[in-house]
């Protein structure tokens, strides 16, 4: 049996402030190797926003362009996690990332060359506080 890939439960509208904690590269040259926020050029996300509506709309803002501007493949809202990715299969890239609504922890993964042996991948992960809404 396939899993759903919308299922939103709730209405949110719902802005973060996140605090970059570590991210972990795996490409030709780093093989999963993990970087501290003081070692990266990458930022915090002073805006990340999230809003869904019953029965299949979610978007997110303040993460990253792409997936600001494309419709999710996977849009998952519950009590526990917020859960989305996209896909652009014409590039070989996709973006996904969960959201703890009880602790704020946000991962986001970006993969680059899907379909290659030689995937890359960046998983960035942030601790985030409520800025408005009911986490």
């Amino acid at each position: 049996m396939l899993a759903k890939n919308i299922n939103i439960q709730e209405n949110i509208n719902l802005s973060f402030k996140c605090e970059l904690e570590k991210k972990i590269i795996k490409n030709s040259e780093y093989n999963y190797q993990v970087f501290l926020a003081k070692d990266l050029d990458k930022k915090d996300l002073n805006k990340f926003e999230i809003k869904s509506l019953q029965p299949e709309t979610l978007l997110i803002k303040g993460l990253s362009s792409f997936l600001s501007a494309i419709n999710l493949d996977v849009k998952i809202v519950n009590k526990d996690v917020v859960l989305f990715k996209a896909i652009d299969n014409d590039t070989s890239y996709s973006e996904s990332g969960i959201i703890d609504r009880k602790t704020g922890e946000l991962v986001h993964e970006v993969t680059k060359n899907i379909k290659s042996e030689n995937a890359e991948k960046d998983i960035t992960f942030y601790s985030c506080s409520k800025l408005r809404g009911k986490v």
